[in-house]
């Protein structure tokens, strides 16, 4: 699980020996830590920001990992399997290059301006 992985990274950065320490940064109880490292519960999306930003861990990894990590039916835990696959293959800067290019080229406005220069 993702989570783990943040949660030791930040308890490493810290130099904390207790996941009670991190529960009081992130201003949750220490047994939603321990749900988390047993997954019954889940990190929020601005929980896994904080540990990631204090560990240097880029955020955007640290959110497609934790969307992983929640997926519930079999299906979306394959997609998100290949996903992070390609993830590590291919290293996330160039995927998320590749996202993003997707996501302007797909807006209407800037379809519209390069059939405009063209």
């Amino acid at each position: 699980m993702y989570a783990d992985k943040l949660l030791d990274a930040y308890k490493e950065a810290k130099n904390y020996i207790q996941d009670k320490q991190i529960a009081a940064d992130l201003g949750i109880s220490k047994q939603k830590i321990s749900g988390i490292r047993n997954g019954t519960c889940y990190l929020t999306e601005n929980e896994a920001i904080f540990l990631a930003e204090a560990t240097n861990i880029d955020i955007h990894e640290a959110l497609i990992y934790l969307a992983a990590d929640k997926a519930k039916s079999y299906k979306a835990q394959r997609a998100w399997a290949d996903i992070t696959a390609k993830l590590s293959r291919q290293g996330f800067r160039g995927l998320a290059l590749g996202m993003t290019g997707l996501l302007v080229f797909n807006n209407p406005k800037v379809q519209y301006a390069l059939c405009t220069l063209c």
